[in-house]
């Protein structure tokens, strides 16, 4: 884990233009030459990605995902879940697949993108985040492995102006300790859409996430439970990185660590038990 900066390959990636308009062809001339090359019309990988009013993050998050280096072949699909600013126009500029949806929600989004998905394995990422070149490696590793049918990565925040990369770091460590305690019984608590991985054949069963007791990402990965194992990715090299827009609701990196301690604290025992029925009730908000 980056203690003291960020990660240097990420800075390919922070492009200065704020709108659509302001993006030059150039730019999306570079990372289509990228995309044609490492994209296949055979993939054994879909790459899910939802986005809603992302028209610059999206080329972001593309741009990182056009260098990656993969052992599996892969195709991207971008679901356009009914944004309202310049997201498709930035998508269709794009050499990647993709699609719109207008029902609102991680769920309607994802199930349109698993439907359409030629790989094998899905991997789910978000619009705003960026990805190392070795994540699809790192997460078909362990995903494709007997009797496993979902994966989760870890991730780090980008530091800026307020937020320190060392106290972003602190908060990370202590986050991937609780993480650590949780998977034993309640994996779903720690799976996130931003870097999850699962068999889509799984993935279709399952079908359209109409309950939203912890959001769709932790329902998926809790229905998927009666399928096979949850596996976390914990190496450090396939973190995906994010901006800290999440911390900023509650106002400071402290106000953050606060607000999720208590959370913890709630559910500390809960968490020691294996049985599945009090989930019902139980909530990750």
């Amino acid at each position: 884990m980056n203690i003291l900066e960020n990660p240097k390959w990420i800075d390919q990636f922070q492009y200065p233009q704020t709108r659509f308009e302001e993006i030059p062809q150039s730019l999306f001339d570079e990372i289509n030459a990228d995309l044609e090359n490492i994209q296949s019309p055979e993939p054994v990988v879909s790459v899910v990605i939802t986005a809603w009013n992302e028209e610059v993050n999206i080329l972001r998050c593309i741009g990182s995902l056009s260098k990656m280096k993969s052992l599996h072949s892969f195709e991207i699909i971008v679901v356009n879940n009914n944004s309202t600013d310049n997201t498709q126009k930035t998508l269709d500029k794009l050499h990647v697949r993709s699609l719109e949806q207008p029902i609102q929600g991680c769920g309607p989004a994802r199930q349109l993108g698993q439907e359409n998905a030629l790989g094998k394995y899905i991997l789910t990422a978000d619009a705003d985040c960026l990805y190392p070149d070795c994540w699809i490696d790192e997460m078909i590793e362990v995903l494709s492995k007997p009797n496993v049918v979902c994966v989760y990565g870890r991730y780090s925040f980008i530091s800026e102006p307020g937020y320190s990369r060392w106290k972003l770091a602190l908060f990370e460590s202590m986050k991937d300790v609780v993480a650590e305690f949780r998977h034993v019984y309640r994996p779903y608590f720690n799976c996130y859409g931003m870097s999850m991985g699962y068999v889509k054949e799984y993935g279709l069963k399952v079908g359209f996430i109409t309950i939203n007791r912890r959001g769709e990402d932790g329902q998926l990965c809790l229905d998927l439970m009666k399928y096979g194992k949850i596996k976390q990715i914990k190496t450090s090299k396939a973190r995906v990185w994010t901006g800290p827009r999440t911390l900023k609701l509650d106002g400071s990196i402290s106000g953050a660590l606060t607000a999720r301690l208590r959370k913890e604290l709630k559910r500390f025992f809960f968490n020691l038990h294996s049985g599945l029925p009090e989930d019902k009730n139980a909530s990750d908000s």
